[in-house]
């Protein structure tokens, strides 16, 4: 369930983004439409509004993949974690026990 959740969050986002991206090209081919009379900075500016729109979208993409890839060493230290503890938990524990003994075992030599 929490996956599912996480998805349909990343689609929102990602429409989001796509949106956002169509505006922007709509605003600037509006903005083309009025400059049609000097063609270079009409070509300019359409490239540029692709190249922009592109822009975002690849780093939407990027930061995504940055959070999945964060998410994937968090679980992994959180394993190792658990791993490590559990070793220093039985090393404690052994220690004690080894204690344990020496101090029955020198208590027994007192009483002799």
């Amino acid at each position: 369930m929490r996956v599912s959740v996480f998805l349909i969050m990343d689609d929102y986002d990602n429409r989001k983004d796509i949106v956002f991206a169509i505006i922007l090209v709509i605003s600037t081919l509006a903005m083309v439409v009025r400059l049609w009379q000097d063609w270079i900075v009409a070509v300019s500016t359409g490239f540029m509004m692709l190249s922009l729109a592109c822009l975002i979208l690849s780093l939407c993409k990027k930061i995504e993949s940055l959070e999945k890839t964060i998410a994937a060493r968090e679980r992994t230290m959180r394993i190792n974690l658990d791993a490590v503890t559990q070793s220093v938990n039985k090393r404690c524990d052994d220690m004690a026990n080894d204690v344990e003994v020496v101090i029955d075992t020198l208590s027994r030599r007192v009483y002799r």
